[in-house]
């Protein structure tokens, strides 16, 4: 399903039709926007809790489905029904998008009971206890995807499974190892060293065994051992949580986060970056990015042209989803760049962003309007316009 979104006129751009393909001008502008789910009486969300994968121009999304129930300011999903993870793949750059159902192959369900679920455990589906993993993923292969799911957000072991064929099967559940924390719960961020070696961004336990606070860990041989290697951060008093990371040199990370104020401080829920300029060793904070109302997550990207792009949901009125660009390695950042405006409430948001080979940006994120009472999927194609738009 697409439909108008009337933007183009409003940045007063001009786009150039060249051989089939667009020539855009400076600013960030809207291309579509486009359902990836969307039906009667359904919930779907947290596209951030599952990942997102692109292989040339066919992108693969996963997030979650359930029944629709109003529950006023919470999530608005039927606590009493199933929910289901899902899969949606597109063949053509995000235009048009199929549902897969992973369950069918018993990988990507999750654990017996409700787990980090909102809603129950869906009957009759299954899968494998976790178990050890024998090493020798390689990152680097043309088909790899990789998602890491938790049990829990406060405690307990999480898992991961992998696929070298673009996600059409997957192997798993594997165990990722506690590496001397209370608890893991991860969400996929990642930053690839090498065929076998990778950094690895988790939300661990505090020292109340509550969420969260960020911590990096590092696998040399694809993922038979891990490594504790770093604290993003100090343990604080609301929760860091997660984090979304590029690489910007050799030696350089920039790591984004989820932050929330402590429950004896005036409530605060922001963006905040921390760089390391040490491959990882040790971290400083650099800046607050955003206020996020009451609290979604970054995705964050390193485009094409060398720029940052980071997408995050803007949970209080206006109800946005916001994207900023940066042109200096993450120094300084562009004003928000709305991907898609008026919202009907905060249950929106946990956005997952690729780049296509022409250029152009995929943000997937779950959405509601002022009309629409469900929770939909949605997807916006849009274009980061020139380097010197972020300025």
């Amino acid at each position: 399903m697409s439909f108008p979104t009337g933007r183009i006129a409003a940045f007063g751009l001009l786009l150039f039709f060249v051989s089939g393909l667009v020539v855009a001008a400076d600013k960030p502008h809207i291309i579509e926007k486009v359902g990836v789910f969307d039906v009667d009486g359904k919930f779907g969300g947290w596209p951030a809790n599952h990942g997102m994968w692109i292989w040339d121009n066919e992108i693969l999304v996963g997030f979650s489905t359930g029944e629709y129930k109003d529950l006023g300011e919470r999530h608005n999903i039927d606590r009493e029904k199933p929910e289901h993870h899902v899969l949606a793949r597109s063949l053509d750059g995000g235009h048009s998008w199929k549902l897969e159902y992973p369950a069918e192959q018993h990988v990507l369900v999750g654990p017996q009971g409700k787990g980090f679920r909102h809603g129950t455990f869906p009957p009759g589906q299954s899968e494998p206890e976790p178990v050890d993993c024998p090493g020798g993923i390689d990152f680097t292969h043309p088909g790899f995807a990789m998602t890491l799911r938790m049990v829990d957000s406060n405690t307990g072991q999480s898992r991961f499974y992998y696929s070298y064929d673009r996600g059409r099967t997957w192997k798993g559940p594997f165990k990722l190892p506690m590496m001397g924390q209370k608890g893991i719960s991860a969400r996929t961020d990642m930053v690839v060293n090498g065929p076998h070696d990778c950094f690895f961004f988790l939300t661990a336990s505090k020292a109340d065994n509550k969420e969260g606070r960020v911590i990096c860990a590092r696998t040399t041989d694809g993922c038979k051992t891990f490594e504790f290697v770093s604290n993003v951060g100090p343990e604080p008093k609301g929760y860091y949580i997660m984090p979304s990371t590029v690489r910007i040199s050799p030696t350089e990370l920039l790591c984004t986060i989820r932050c929330k104020s402590g429950e004896d401080e005036k409530f605060r829920s922001w963006i905040e970056a921390w760089r390391s300029k040490d491959n990882c060793k040790t971290w400083v904070f650099d800046q607050e990015l955003a206020d996020c109302g009451e609290g979604n997550p970054p995705a964050m990207i390193k485009l094409k042209d060398g720029r940052l792009c980071m997408t995050f949901g803007f949970r209080a009125s206006p109800f946005e989803m916001r994207a900023l660009l940066s042109s200096d390695e993450g120094k300084t950042w562009s004003e928000p760049f709305v991907i898609e405006g008026e919202g009907g409430g905060r249950d929106i948001g946990y956005p997952r962003t690729v780049q296509r080979p022409d250029g152009n940006v995929v943000t997937v994120y779950y959405f509601h309007d002022k009309k629409d009472r469900d929770r939909k999927i949605n997807a916006t194609i849009w274009n980061p316009g020139t380097p010197s738009s972020a300025k």
